[in-house]
């Protein structure tokens, strides 16, 4: 598998960047994890957005999912999608339409999000949307995903990747703050991307994000082979996260930036 991350910011996109999307690749099979605000236009710099098997998004906040929006009207509208002869494109009865595998409520939940200005199934009709749960296993093409509830402020899932041509495992903590749950999906994980938006814990309210310092701690508990703290702005200083992150891991860690690739 390569992961490429194509965005890597909390819920306000970095200067010139993105929110969360990573392009997960095994073989012919290309799946894109999560895809917050300004991915898409990311995704397009790497592959055709029509030749992208599946879409899967961890949980149902805004930076996690809000470009499936420009996404499906590129899906609808665009040229080469027309089932007739259209600005140089001959048309075609085969129109590309993903699957969009999401947790349970998303369809409601886009319904209200694109209905605002009235169109409601939008995003179904770009995409094959499915709806998925703890217990769900997940196959796209070659990749295997299965999943874990993770303590945030929404029903939120780590998701964990295998693949069916062998190599490693890949582990997604998506959004949480420090628990058991996620150590138990990320066990002995070759490689763990976890957030680590805070440059200090909540001091009131429900919890719902980590530090540096304790996404290292979940993955030296985990005994992840190797860590990359994602969710994290440009406004927080780098060279401190992944310090913070180190010591705490008990070896070096990498702070994630759009553009890199990581292969199991």
């Amino acid at each position: 598998m390569r992961i490429t991350v194509l965005g890597k910011s909390p819920s306000w996109q970095d200067a010139g960047g993105a929110c969360s999307g990573y392009l997960v690749e095994d073989g012919d099979t290309r799946l894109l994890l999560d895809c917050g605000n300004g991915v898409f236009s990311k995704l397009r710099q790497r592959i055709d957005y029509t030749e992208l098997d599946a879409v899967l998004v961890s949980h149902l906040h805004a930076d996690h999912f809000l470009d499936l929006v420009p996404y499906s009207y590129a899906l609808v509208y665009a040229p080469r999608q027309q089932p007739v002869p259209v600005g140089g494109y001959p048309g075609t009865d085969h129109p590309a339409r993903p699957r969009l595998i999401a947790p349970a409520g998303a369809r409601e939940c886009f319904r209200q999000v694109v209905g605002a200005w009235g169109k409601d199934d939008l995003i179904e009709r770009a995409f094959a949307l499915e709806e998925y749960d703890a217990g769900s296993v997940v196959e796209v093409g070659t990749l295997r995903a299965r999943f874990q509830e993770v303590p945030h402020f929404t029903t939120t899932y780590a998701v964990d990747f295998t693949s069916a041509n062998g190599g490693g495992r890949f582990t997604y903590g998506a959004d949480c703050r420090p628990g058991e749950e996620l150590i138990e999906i990320a066990r002995d994980t070759d490689l763990l991307i976890v957030e680590a938006t805070l440059p200090r814990p909540e001091r009131t309210g429900i919890r719902g994000h980590m530090t540096p310092a304790e996404a290292g701690e979940q993955a030296r508990r985990a005994g992840a082979h190797r860590v990359v703290l994602t969710h994290i702005s440009d406004e927080l200083d780098q060279d401190w996260a992944r310090d913070e992150g180190s010591d705490a891991f008990g070896a070096p860690v990498d702070v994630a930036q759009e553009g890199a690739a990581y292969d199991v």
